[in-house]
């Protein structure tokens, strides 16, 4: 068995609570759902649960211990509770202790796209070069990011931790917990800027990053964006006067020299401070091409072999509901392509993948498709940002579009009446007529923000083939809402 990750004392310890000595976790949980043998469990209380509701179940399933700030009355007096004021606090003070104790160079992930697959990607980038830990799924906020820092191994060379969020200090928090050695800033957008008013204010909330950072780290910055000059300036603010930076810009430390897309795949010639660096990646789109730079630049920051970690990338996996293809059985014969981009979506990630379907060939007589749900969080701008999709949508050749939300009424507005197949009040509306719809050789792309349940959509879609091996795989944890 691996070393406990938490012992009774050193919970204790970390914590300032009391109870029982003599048990060992092995992982840390605050989902009785999921929790695993060995596990300590935390009862969090949140608007909707409360944790401690559920301690009686995760002990039963074999939960080492429980961290709670009230006694159940539905377990054991002995059971093996640690007794804490505040069990989120209780749950930070792990992390706390967590990130104290490690040996582990730390790099943390934020920006408006991409955030899951860049961390995921150094992940697999870092793993053959060191034992790595990245933060499971999207747990990226002020559940998420203390829960992973608790989980990071005593022995792991690497951790990687994406933070995101909704509202200004958040990041701050965050970055006062996990204390990046690397910060990577992958673009500063329009996610989330109904709570920002400007990307301005989007990209100082995104340099709150920086303030949890030795003077002795390093920011990794998009070189392209307009934002560059004043994410390096609050990064020199905050103390982070090393700087790497990637993209297309002749001064980017990780340069892009050329690339070749393709429908599956990319082929990128780069340079990385001056040295000529070409490799192949998995997953299309020049937003990969972008996120791969990225990626480089972090692992040679973090003090890993970048030219190493560059062949992984003809290897990587898409996170699910990120870019996840696969062919759809119809019922009357024949097959379509699915693209599943139903996690999230905002304006850049959205034209992102509709560029990534344009370059899709369609089989025979089949056409392109996009399904497409609102884009939430975007203020008094987000009609016109939705209507704006309908450039993207025509320069990707997109035969037939299918809407649902209210806001994406905008853009069924300025599509050419030809392309616009069904608009719908919701996904559970919309869901059966892109079923009904699809015909051998379409390929379809299916993408909208969290808020639009764009998975009813695909689970429509599974359903019409129940033998494929669909990805349904989802983080059953209480959590916010989604940070950006």
């Amino acid at each position: 068995m691996t070393e406990a990750l938490w012992s009774a004392e050193e919970a204790i310890a970390a914590t300032g609570g009391t109870g029982p000595s003599g048990w060992q976790a092995h992982g840390v949980s605050i989902d009785s759902r999921t929790v695993l043998v060995g596990d300590l469990f935390v009862a969090l209380t949140g608007p909707n649960f409360d944790g401690h509701d559920f301690v009686a179940e995760a002990l039963a399933k074999g939960a080492a211990a429980a961290v709670v700030h009230r006694k159940p009355t539905d377990v054991a007096a002995d059971a093996p509770l640690l007794s804490v004021d505040d069990s989120l606090e209780a749950l930070r003070a792990l992390a706390r202790a967590s990130r104290a104790r490690t040996k582990a160079r730390i790099c943390g992930v934020t920006g408006s796209s991409g955030k899951t697959s860049t961390k995921e990607a150094l992940k697999a980038c870092l793993s053959p070069q060191g034992g790595t830990f990245a933060s499971a799924g999207s747990l990226n906020n002020h559940w998420g990011v203390p829960l992973s820092l608790a989980r990071l191994p005593k022995t792991a060379d690497y951790g990687v931790f994406e933070m995101g969020m909704n509202q200004a200090g958040e990041i701050a928090e965050l970055s006062d917990l996990v204390r990046p050695d690397v910060a990577v800033i992958t673009t500063i957008g329009l996610a989330h800027i109904e709570f920002f008013g400007s990307q301005e204010g989007i990209a100082n909330a995104k340099s709150e990053i920086f303030l949890g950072m030795s003077p002795q780290g390093t920011a990794v910055l998009p070189r392209d964006d307009r934002f560059y000059d004043r994410l390096v300036a609050r990064a020199a603010e905050a103390g982070v006067t090393k700087v790497l930076s990637f993209g297309q810009h002749e001064e980017a430390s990780a340069r892009l020299v050329k690339m070749d897309l393709y429908a599956a795949c990319s082929a990128v010639q780069a340079e990385l401070r001056g040295k000529p660096l070409d490799f192949c990646i998995a997953l299309p789109g020049e937003h990969w091409v972008t996120n791969a730079l990225a990626v480089l630049s972090a692992v040679s920051a973090l003090g890993a072999d970048p030219v190493r970690a560059a062949a992984e990338f003809a290897r990587l996996q898409p996170v699910s509901g990120r870019g996840v293809r696969r062919k759809l059985q119809l019922p009357g014969g024949g097959q379509a392509l699915l693209i599943d981009e139903s996690y999230n979506a905002n304006p850049d990630s959205v034209k992102a993948a509709l560029a990534v379907l344009g370059r899709c060939q369609p089989e025979g007589a089949g056409r392109r498709i996009a399904v497409l749900g609102d884009m939430l969080e975007l203020g008094a701008h987000g009609p016109a940002y939705h209507a704006d999709l309908s450039e993207a949508a025509m320069e990707a050749g997109v035969d037939l579009a299918f809407l649902c939300g209210p806001l994406m009424a905008h853009l069924a507005g300025a599509l050419p009446p030809s392309r616009l197949a069904a608009l719908a009040a919701d996904s559970k509306t919309l869901a059966p007529l892109v079923a009904e719809a699809l015909m051998p050789g379409d390929v379809l792309l299916v993408k909208g923000s969290l808020g639009s349940r764009m998975r009813e959509i695909i689970a429509r879609l599974d359903a019409l083939s129940p033998d494929a091996s669909a990805s349904s795989d989802h983080l059953a944890v209480p959590r916010a809402a989604n940070g950006g």
